[in-house]
């Protein structure tokens, strides 16, 4: 008998026609409009769902699922939006989708530094409100990346990546990990056993840790204050790593130079006083955003999942 799949969020079109190749496909069309109470209901007779960031799988969900849900594949690395402890208690095995957005992911991490670096922002501000007079010695003067020193907060698959392109440029690299790489990963890299070290030593500093209640609100105003001069803030991870109010405040005050954004704590709802922030560039959370790697996400999925119903260990378990 073939699986019945409920698919949570729309998903693009190449994923979408393998799963209808090989499973009884229930695709939930009205994304997040459609409410908790529809979506169960959808999920009658489902074995197993696949979820995405943005509808929050939590305990109330979770435990009113139907009986017939063994599996959860999350389209994604992280999974803040899903409550591991409530799918185990439920016997639910979860996936997710490692490696195949790394390099996607740290694409977008050096075009938020370079954008912010650079006053991306600025800049299209200036032409698109048919302001630019012309070239003049004095405009719009950034922050050049060469000889500067990267901070990379988390230096997982993602992390490492962020690395490798951030010396192309020219950058020192020094990070922070839960434990130190080997040598063969950690190439060049200077290694602080101590967050706060790696702070004082970051001209830009790059998040790439996961959220966890360790991490939340990491970056605060007690850190940032040990930040260089003139630091420049990227984040790609999740925005609960970042305490929003420090990070304005420090940004209104030039206590550094810009942030580059591409996460924030209660998306798409994004505090609105860093749309008023010429020293802010700003992206709505494009670090998987290829088509390559969103079909590749999809397929870790669906990989995930044939494994499950051919009785073997899926390749990607979290729980």
């Amino acid at each position: 008998m073939t699986p019945r799949l409920l698919i949570a969020r729309p998903v693009p079109d190449a994923v979408l026609a393998r799963a209808r190749r090989d499973y009884e496909v229930v695709l939930n069309e009205g994304d997040l409009a459609t409410d908790r109470a529809q979506l169960l209901a959808m999920a009658e007779g489902a074995a197993a769902l696949v979820a995405a960031p943005g509808r929050p799988f939590d305990a109330t969900f979770i435990g009113g699922l139907p009986a017939s849900v063994r599996m959860i594949a999350t389209f994604s690395v992280g999974f803040d939006h899903l409550d591991l402890a409530a799918a185990k208690a439920r016997g639910l095995v979860v996936t997710n989708t490692p490696d195949v957005l790394t390099d996607a992911t740290a694409d977008i991490a050096l075009l938020c530094l370079l954008g912010a670096a650079r006053r991306a922002w600025d800049g299209q501000k200036l032409l698109r409100a048919g302001e630019w007079t012309g070239w003049t010695p004095t405009q719009l003067m950034g922050w050049h990346l060469g000889g500067k020193r990267l901070g990379i907060y988390g230096m997982g698959r993602i992390g490492q990546a962020v690395a490798d392109r951030a010396r192309a440029f020219g950058m020192a690299v020094h990070y922070s990990n839960r434990k130190r790489l080997p040598l063969d990963l950690e190439k060049d890299a200077i290694f602080h056993a101590d967050s706060d070290d790696l702070l004082r030593h970051s001209d830009a500093f790059s998040i790439n840790a996961p959220a966890t209640p360790e991490t939340e609100r990491f970056l605060d105003a007690r850190r940032i204050e040990l930040l260089p001069p003139n630091a420049i803030v990227v984040n790609t991870a999740r925005g609960t790593l970042v305490d929003d109010d420090a990070l304005i405040a420090a940004l209104k005050s030039r206590r550094l130079f810009a942030a580059g954004l591409d996460v924030y704590k209660g998306e798409p709802k994004l505090d609105p006083r860093y749309l008023e922030l010429d020293n802010a560039f700003l992206l709505p959370h494009q670090g998987s955003g290829t088509v390559e790697t969103r079909n590749a996400m999809g397929f870790c999925c669906l990989d995930n999942l044939d494994a499950f119903f051919a009785g073997k260990a899926p390749p990607n378990r979290i729980a």
